[in-house]
Formats: structure tokens, C-alpha cells, sequence
């Protein structure tokens, strides 16, 4: 998501087993899934495959297709570690964390993994087109058209306000340890207006659906892909517009966030270990679609990761077998 663009996590602790992971899970459980399955014919023994999950359903879901047939495929034991962005790239250098399927931008990151340690490399793109911004419910953006343009937001600031936001309006924020610019914006456009976390994705898609159901006063951070816009078309508010460089200082942002090539981080130790589920994750690219797909069959029908995965792959067959050529 969004990543996105994401910050990293307040507090960096060094990855162990005594590390509170962002679902209530500690590093070190395990999700094998539905088992080793067969072998591709790979002359390399897969082995155990380190995969972190961060903390939003289209990673879920991206995570939930490439352990299937990691097991399925190429025999892997899978462990699926639940950690915010920056906790799983300080596993790269233990050994705890093999790859990172969904990366939102984060050159900060890179520069201090990838050129200063060299404990991590960039394996590829997901084939994925991260958006994130500023959203307001249908209903809003029908009933008030010109609140879809940052500068009308002073003008309906009161409308937006909460017991959590001091007496302006509540601009609602997802995870803290998203990727977001933000608080500076609203400081630098000028804007009546306070960033309050909902504290999680579930929080913030529950926000936006009880607004658009009972006509509520909601504006807040979302992100694409992300399959609850099919159930709810959030609408873009139009923040002025992004150009290269606009982002540099974090502090003086006032601009819209990019489009993001999302893309995937293995452990530099990973790449050169002959796995074959290093080629899995650097073959693996899908569409935004295919992404929302598998997160509204985990998020919305309720279907466990693997029985997710299995009903996708077994539609898109092809797609698989090109990533495991």
C-alpha cells in the first residue's frame, strides 16, 4: 500500500524472537501453509524460504500466492514472518528475512541496505502501480464536487472534526508506520486540518464504509491497489501535482505522492544461494487486478491464504508457469 511509501517503524528494535511483529505474531512463527507439495524438477533444494509479510492485505496477498506454490511448486518449507517495512529489512542481514515482495519507493531504505550494508539487492518489479492519497467517501465527493480540490478543504475543515483531532478537521491516517507525508502537507498547504491514525488497514477501510453508509464526514489517506475500492469507489482529492524532486526534504513537502513502481528487496545472501525460490520472487509479476483479486477472496470472502492462492493459480496457470521457468 501505500508504502507506499511507507515510514519506517518508531523504536527500531533489532529482529528476534522477542520482536512483536505487526499482527500480534512474534518473528520466528512459521506459516507452512497447505505443506511441501511436489518438486518442479529444479536441480536446487529449495529448503526453508524466509518471507516477510507487512502489515496490509495486497501484500498479504502477494505473499500468500508466492509461498503457495513456493510449497506447491519447488517443495520449499515456507516462513512467513508478520513485520512492518523497515524490522523486515534488518532481517536481511540476520538471515531472518530472505525477500520483501512489495516495496513502495523507499530510498532511504535502499540506500542504507542495498549501497551501505549490502545485505540486501532489488530483485525486479511486481508489476504492481502504487497510488496513494488523500480520499473521501462517493457520497462526499457527489454531494460537495469542489471538496475534490485541496484548496476548498479549509472551507469544510469544521465538518471533519473529532474528539481526536483539537478543533480542526481530522485528516484520517492508516498504520503508523505507513509511508506518509502527510502531517507536512497539511502544514505546508495551509490546511485546518490534524493527522489522526486509525491504527490500522482494516481501521481505515471500516471508516470509510460506516461513512459512505451513514453519509459521515470522513477524508483520509488510501491507496491503490486495494480491492475494498471495488466495493466502496473512494474519490481522489487533487493535491498539487507531483514533479521530480518535489519530495526531496521531507519537511517541506507540498505535493501530491508519485505513482509507484512497486518493486521486489531479496537479502544479497539470498540471490546468490542457487534457491529456486530466489527465481520464484524475481519471475514473480502480476497487475494491480490480479493483486485485488486474491486480497477481496482473503479480506472480504474469508478465504484462508492458501485456498486463496489455490483458487488463483489454478485460474492463471500461465502466469505461474512463466515464473517458475
Amino acid at each position: 500500500m501505500a508504502r507506499h511509501w511507507r515510514t519506517g517503524a518508531a523504536g527500531l528494535a533489532v529482529l528476534g524472537l522477542t520482536l512483536t511483529a505487526c499482527g500480534g505474531a512474534k518473528v520466528g512463527d512459521t506459516s507452512s501453509g497447505s505443506g511441501s507439495g511436489s518438486s518442479s524438477g529444479s536441480s536446487a533444494k529449495c529448503g526453508t524460504f524466509n518471507l516477510a509479510v507487512n502489515p496490509w492485505v495486497g501484500y498479504e496477498a502477494d505473499a500468500a500466492v508466492v509461498a503457495y506454490v513456493a510449497q506447491q511448486k519447488l517443495g520449499c518449507t515456507v516462513n512467513k514472518k508478520d513485520l512492518k517495512e523497515e524490522i523486515a529489512w534488518q532481517g536481511f542481514g540476520t538471515g531472518e528475512v530472505d525477500a520483501v515482495l512489495e516495496n513502495w519507493g523507499h530510498d532511504d531504505l535502499k540506500k542504507k541496505y542495498i549501497t551501505g550494508q549490502k545485505t540486501a539487492v532489488e530483485a525486479g518489479q511486481t508489476g504492481n502501480k502504487g497510488i496513494i492519497g488523500w480520499y473521501v467517501p462517493p457520497w462526499l465527493a457527489k454531494a460537495h464536487p469542489d471538496i475534490l480540490n485541496y484548496k476548498n478543504l479549509n472551507k469544510y475543515a469544521s465538518k471533519f472534526k473529532t474528539s481526536e483531532s483539537g478543533g480542526k478537521g481530522q485528516l484520517l491516517d492508516g498504520d503508523p508506520s505507513y509511508v506518509t507525508n502527510d502531517a507536512a502537507l497539511v502544514k505546508n498547504l495551509k490546511l485546518d486540518f490534524k493527522v489522526v491514525y486509525a491504527g490500522s488497514e482494516t481501521a481505515l477501510i471500516q471508516a470509510f464504509r460506516t461513512a459512505e453508509k451513514n453519509k459521515q464526514w470522513v477524508i483520509g489517506y488510501f491507496y491503490e491497489p486495494q480491492w475494498f475500492l471495488s466495493e466502496v469507489a473512494l474519490k481522489k482529492v487533487a493535491l498539487p501535482a507531483y514533479t521530480t524532486g518535489c519530495d526531496a526534504v521531507a519537511s517541506k513537502i507540498a505535493c501530491d505522492y508519485p505513482v509507484y513502481d512497486l518493486d521486489k528487496i531479496v537479502s544479497a545472501k539470498f540471490a546468490k544461494s542457487g534457491s529456486p525460490a530466489y527465481n520464484l520472487v524475481k519471475n514473480f509479476n502480476w497487475t494491480n487486478e490480479d493483486q485485488n483479486t486474491v486480497a477481496k477472496y482473503i479480506a472480504q470472502d474469508k478465504l484462508s491464504d492458501d485456498a486463496a492462492a489455490k483458487k488463483w493459480v489454478d485460474a492463471n496457470q500461465a502466469k505461474v508457469d512463466a515464473w517458475l521457468k
